[in-house]
């Protein structure tokens, strides 16, 4: 789960993103040039949907490795590295002490970190007791409740229908290699990553839209100042053992640095439907992540409950496009 919204890098809804088609001016200029007659589109789109493909690769890649740290680290030592390190790169690199900060910008900037802080605290708790992408699809009913929550159009009811239908489906079903259900624990969890999904939805387009792409690394200092302490009272300092710090880099560069940078391109690349379709294939990537570096299974009414809530996440995104075209 990626922790970036709009334009500041911190997690965004996949549903009510912006993006801008690529400059197909200049494709077609240089494919005159060339003397070569193609459709400029096509090169024009092609990387930046290799980079959304990219990201989400990269970040269910290190949410799966970090989850092979949770016994060792503990779930919140994993997390306290994660938001910690994320936390030092961002403001080295974004600098915000460079803009110019009120004191009544504090209580805003605390919300909006708090809560990123608990959204992925959340889901790491969820991903220690369930599978990857059961974990990712329920929280993508957060930024689908967020979608939907104004619409007054009936063909929207048939996505909460299917969101609704999938996560019935998960309930009951086979857990990860046991013949249980599902732990409740992990679904409810999941269940409240997805609350605090919509929550800092909400918060976050407010504050990306007063101080851009500087909330980024302030969210994610007041994440850390949640995170740490909780993480070490959870699971103890030995997340500050030297020896750990390499692997908490690798999963803060998988889960956030990465796919930071590539959402950045393909979301100034691609038309708005087009990415927030693609973000919605994040549960499959994250079950297929799962499969081979954790060796999870899913069983088959698990995929079609995960099926159920990408249509729904896919569909709402087509409809808000729909919407705006007219």
């Amino acid at each position: 789960m990626i922790i970036e919204p709009g334009e500041s890098g911190v997690k965004k809804n996949p549903l009510q993103h912006s993006g801008l088609v690529g400059d197909t001016e200049s494709a077609t200029c240089g494919t005159a040039a060339s003397g070569k007659r193609h459709n400029p589109r096509v090169n024009v789109h092609l990387w930046p949907l290799l980079a959304l493909l990219g990201s989400l690769v990269s970040l269910c890649i290190g949410s799966s490795f970090a989850k092979t740290l949770f016994d060792e680290v503990g779930v919140g030592g994993v997390s306290a590295l994660r938001i910690g390190l994320a936390a030092v790169m961002l403001v080295a690199v974004l600098r915000p002490w460079r803009h110019r900060w009120r004191r009544a910008d504090l209580p805003l900037l605390l919300a909006y970190g708090l809560i990123l802080g608990l959204m992925n605290f959340l889901f790491y708790e969820s991903v220690s007791r369930i599978p990857i992408g059961l974990a990712i699809a329920i929280e993508f009913t957060g930024p689908l409740a967020v979608a939907l929550w104004s619409s007054r159009h009936a063909r929207d009811g048939v996505w909460v229908a299917l969101a609704a239908t999938g996560m019935g489906l998960l309930l009951p079903q086979t857990g990860l290699e046991t013949d249980a259900p599902l732990d409740p624990a992990g679904v409810a969890f999941a269940g409240a990553a997805a609350v605090c999904w919509a929550a800092y939805i909400v918060v976050g387009q407010k504050v990306a839209q007063r101080h851009g792409r500087y909330a980024t690394p302030m969210g994610m200092m007041a994440a850390a100042m949640l995170v740490v302490p909780l993480g070490t009272w959870q699971a103890g300092t030995t997340w500050l053992e030297p020896q750990w710090w390499a692997a908490g880099l690798v999963v803060a560069l998988l889960s956030s640095a990465v796919p930071y940078a590539l959402e950045m391109y393909a979301l100034h690349h691609l038309p708005r439907h087009t990415f927030s379709i693609l973000l919605s294939l994040e549960p499959v990537i994250g079950a297929l992540a799962g499969w081979v570096i954790l060796a999870e299974s899913l069983s088959v009414l698990q995929f079609v409950a995960m099926a159920c809530i990408m249509v729904a996440s896919m569909g709402a995104a087509w409809g808000l496009q729909a919407d705006h075209k007219n």
